[in-house]
């Protein structure tokens, strides 16, 4: 399953929104990462000690793009009600960032498709909220209660999903 299908029914998921909201209000975690780990997850992957490195370039672009196009979208939110020229503005931006997030998960599919920041789930590593939280929001103990959330709709990785990868790893 593509990656942006995968984040739409994640997201639809009850809890996920407003857990997703949350973590990146309180604790400034990049949501389409978050969903990237969840998805990788699904896959039986997990990121790879070079994560950080690969992921460079879709942190540049959620930085520079897709966080100011929000920080607008939420600063026109009281105003746009008040004008309906506003409202459609926003509703403009709304769909910039829609669109700015879909490039994230594209390029986070791409890292995947070539096997750059991941390996594969060893019996040893922690579980999905204990991983997604050492990634996301290490410094932050409190957010595991609100990660815990994903563990319940984890959809649990096949053989044929580790098809994923397309070279081989070794465990």
């Amino acid at each position: 399953m593509p990656l942006w299908d995968y984040a739409l029914g994640l997201y639809g998921r009850d809890g996920i929104e407003p857990a997703c909201l949350r973590l990146q209000d309180e604790f400034t975690v990049d949501v389409c990462e978050l969903i990237w780990v969840c998805w990788l997850a699904c896959h039986g992957l997990t990121l790879d000690r070079d994560a950080p490195e690969a992921l460079e370039p879709v942190r540049h672009w959620q930085q520079e793009t897709t966080r100011p196009l929000r920080a607008l979208r939420r600063r026109l939110k009281p105003t746009a009600r008040a004008s309906s020229s506003l409202t459609e503005l926003r509703e403009t931006i709304k769909r910039a960032e829609l669109l700015a997030e879909r490039e994230s998960l594209a390029a986070l599919q791409r890292l995947s498709e070539r096997g750059q920041g991941i390996r594969f789930l060893k019996a040893s590593d922690p579980d999905l909220p204990r991983r997604l939280l050492e990634h996301l929001a290490p410094d932050d103990e409190s957010a595991l209660e609100l990660l815990a959330v994903f563990n319940a709709h984890f959809d649990r990785p096949t053989v044929e999903s580790w098809a994923l990868v397309g070279h081989q790893q070794t465990l």
